[in-house]
């Protein structure tokens, strides 16, 4: 694969310039850069979690592929769209998607949106796109919901970041059909640090699916996000993660979201690959009668950990909060669930439910349950349940009773037990996750 450019180094103020002026950025976008690199060398890495130290940041920071980005997957390199064919990517976006982009490495490849989500003013586009053709829109929201100041990781993204998705919805108006961006990482010892906004206007309703993907290298590479989210009065945001990266990947990202008046938020979240994986999906219900719902699953095999969960802060009054959380252990895997939920003094009537199921497959393996409970109103509810447990030795003698061999007897279990997720995402999606997890369960075993 050829290459325009390829930024290598540890961070530095020369590669945030140098990556700048490729892009062409105002000088306004420079400073929110420096800014985040300046935060950065400001914090330590968190030691309240995994173990980060074995980091290496000195990587590449922008890798440009040498090709202009298509509006159809047959103006791609064949090598590049093998790459894609191969994950089912373009077979899935002809059957059902209203929009697709491609991430390849730093930058985004390929867009395509139907032209009657167009005419609706529907925008689905990446970053620097934005920056020019709705400059308004985004610099109103760019870090207003994850600031640089918020952690080391999401500083080093506001220093680096390129590509992503820009979408907005009008008000009022519904997506039919789901958006998708595709994040791929192709350059060994990468960072990737896209950065995702999403508004959706009064009364508007959408659904937005990222999917992720790596090939295995020697050396450790370093995926850092932020996403932003913005879900008006009266809207639906549905924002569904099928992340698969390969097993060298640290997999650090900052997911947040802003909900006002009578909105809701769905976070559907499958983590089944990285090295380590630390991800936990904030919600501020702001607005009375916002509500956030989320089904988070884990998978965590030989070699790796998924420190996973959920925040959700309540700050109007009969606001709603659903967290599922489903993990499964193997082989010496570790799972955590890290969630918060915070019910403030203003949040009267307001509700929330938090439940954690864990499944551990053998005595090598580990799953953690770190819940954190803030609640300061006492006309307010709040449950939490946990559950940990092994495969059930009746389910799996009576499906093996029935000639199945105890393999495949182990995954349709865990399958069923992951099948409050399966039903919640597209036919396509589904077929290939469970097929996914069939597969990282045969390796362990």
């Amino acid at each position: 694969m050829k290459y325009k450019y390829l930024i290598k180094g540890f961070p530095s103020e020369k590669i945030v310039e140098e990556i700048s002026k490729i892009k062409n950025e105002p000088n306004f976008v420079k400073k929110f850069r420096l800014k985040g690199l300046k935060t950065f060398f400001s914090k330590p890495i968190p030691k309240w979690g995994p173990d980060l130290s074995k980091i290496d940041f000195n990587i590449t920071y922008y890798a440009k592929p040498e090709i202009d980005i298509a509006s159809d997957w047959e103006k791609l390199p064949k090598k590049i769209r093998k790459i894609y064919e191969e994950l089912k990517i373009p077979e899935i976006e002809k059957r059902y998607l209203g929009g697709i982009e491609a991430q390849f490495d730093s930058e985004i490849i390929l867009k395509k949106v139907r032209e009657e989500l167009k005419k609706e003013g529907i925008i689905f586009t990446y970053p620097d796109d934005a920056l020019k053709n709705y400059p308004n829109i985004f610099k109103k929201w760019l870090g207003k919901i994850v600031p640089p100041s918020d952690n080391k990781f999401a500083a080093l993204n506001t220093a680096f970041f390129s590509g992503g998705s820009f979408i907005y919805v009008p008000p009022y108006k519904k997506v039919p059909l789901p958006l998708q961006t595709f994040f791929r990482m192709n350059v060994e010892k990468i960072g990737q640090f896209e950065r995702t906004l999403i508004i959706a206007d009064v009364g508007s309703e959408l659904t937005y699916i990222e999917g992720c993907s790596a090939p295995t290298y020697s050396k450790h590479s370093l995926h850092s996000a932020v996403v932003e989210i913005v879900a008006l009065k009266n809207s639906k945001v549905r924002y569904i993660t099928l992340q698969n990266w390969s097993k060298n990947v640290y997999n650090l990202v900052t997911k947040r979201a802003f909900v006002y008046e009578n909105a809701r938020i769905e976070w559907v979240d499958a983590n089944i690959g990285s090295k380590v994986t630390m991800k936990y999906p904030s919600v501020y219900l702001i607005g009375k009668n916002s509500s956030a719902e989320f089904l988070s699953v884990t998978y965590a095999g030989k070699d790796q950990i998924q420190d996973t969960g959920a925040k959700v802060i309540h700050l109007a009054k009969n606001t709603k909060s659903t967290i599922i959380a489903k993990s499964v252990s193997q082989n010496g895997g570790e799972t955590t669930y890290r969630g918060l939920v915070k019910i403030g003094k203003s949040a009267d009537f307001s509700k929330a439910f938090v439940k954690c199921n864990s499944l551990i497959l053998d005595e090598m393996s580990k799953s953690n349950s770190i819940p954190y409970s803030d609640i300061r109103n006492n006309s307010s509810t709040f449950i939490h349940e946990t559950f940990t447990g092994k495969i059930s030795e009746d389910k799996l003698f009576y499906l093996m009773s029935r000639g199945i061999d105890e393999d495949k007897a182990i995954c349709l279990l865990v399958t069923g037990f992951f099948n409050d997720f399966i039903k919640q995402i597209p036919l396509e999606h589904s077929v290939e996750f469970k097929r996914l997890i069939e597969l990282e369960i045969s390796e362990n075993i």
